[in-house]
């Protein structure tokens, strides 16, 4: 929930519901009630709101309202979210890419279009089924049923290095590495434009785009979460620059946000990328976004296996929960990347 100087307060009725009020005082005033509670419930999705209003679930002084309506100061919003439905996810066989294996952590290579942890509506082919299924349902279980074992994520069209913890004291360890940012998470990446300078830091908060709260976007300062990205310029291209990120901090889409802030999105990038696509695109429609980026890049033939950001966490670096050790986890370069480069380098010598 976002930080406000609203009174806000939260309790469970008899049924274990959540119930949430809200005073309105003169700075939240005139505003939307959908629009109000999706700034203030930043985990709901606005179409989980919308639901609740339409269900009468919103009330402000008592009586319901529609999504339409606008707050007055000294009203108060009531919201009764209910309770959480317990949900089943059960182990599948999905092959698994091993980097790293032993009775604490495993670490994965992720494929492209695949989901780490399920979600309602989504709930099989994900990287937890296949982990579920392979280590006899041994993960921790501190993130509960949806995501045992899970200490960190990458986006679904995002490859490469993915850690699972086996058992709590190792999620503990691993968690604790994660919040101080001593974990070594280094990422390649193809993007946009000539990248001028050969390195450079990116010091930008991240937080939810207000206007659309699929997005991430660069907040001003005490609003989002600080957010650093490391980055060095490997090779370039006439229209691409082919670089390693390394991550000081883990947001949400933060290579993705950062480097579009800068004027380089990633090739391929759907949300923030030059080439953008809409919410729900068909497999045809997808094909057909790709080839004409690729042929902007000055790529005439189709790459299989690419789609989505051009983004691949390469290397993982951690302190082994158990023996202190320092593990370091390199994924080597999706067959898809490995064809970019070489098309590109192909091009940029003349051959």
């Amino acid at each position: 929930m976002r930080d406000t100087n609203q009174k806000i307060d939260t309790d469970h009725n008899a049924d274990h519901n959540t119930v949430i009020l809200l005073d309105v005082d003169s700075t939240i005033q005139e505003q939307r009630i959908d629009k109000l509670l999706s700034l203030l419930l930043e985990d709901k999705s606005r179409s989980f709101l919308q639901k609740l209003i339409a269900d009468g679930a919103v009330t402000v002084d008592e009586k319901p309202v529609k999504a339409s309506f606008k707050t007055k100061e000294g009203s108060v919003i009531r919201v009764l979210l209910p309770e959480p439905q317990d949900l089943e996810v059960l182990p599948q066989d999905i092959p698994l890419d091993i980097l790293y294996e032993d009775k604490d952590v495993l670490v994965i290579n992720k494929p492209k279009n695949m989901v780490v942890h399920p979600a309602p509506g989504h709930m099989t082919d994900t990287v937890v089924n296949a982990v579920l299924y392979h280590c006899k349902g041994q993960l921790s279980g501190i993130n509960g049923v949806l995501r045992p074992g899970i200490v960190h994520r990458i986006d679904k069209d995002t490859t490469g290095s993915l850690i699972i913890c086996k058992n709590d004291m190792a999620h503990q360890s691993l968690a604790a590495q994660l919040a101080e940012h001593s974990i070594e998470r280094s990422y390649r990446a193809l993007v946009w434009g000539n990248v001028k300078e050969d390195e450079g830091v990116i010091d930008k908060p991240i937080g939810r785009d207000e206007k659309n709260r699929k997005k991430m976007a660069i907040t001003s300062f005490g609003k989002g979460k600080r957010a650093v990205t490391h980055y060095k310029v490997l090779q370039r291209f006439e229209k691409l620059t082919y670089i390693e990120c390394r991550l000081e901090t883990g947001r949400t889409h933060q290579i993705r946000v950062h480097m579009a802030d800068l004027g380089h999105p990633l090739l391929g990038d759907e949300i923030y990328g030059r080439f953008k696509a809409p919410a729900e695109l068909k497999d045809a429609e997808r094909k057909s976004r790709v080839k004409r980026e690729l042929q902007q890049a000055g790529i005439a033939e189709d790459i299989e296996g690419f789609c989505g950001q051009c983004l691949h966490a390469m290397r993982l670096g951690f302190i082994h929960p158990t023996s202190g050790k320092r593990i370091i986890v390199d994924a080597p370069l999706p067959a898809y990347f490995e064809t970019l480069l070489e098309r590109l380098q192909t091009k940029r010598d003349g051959i």
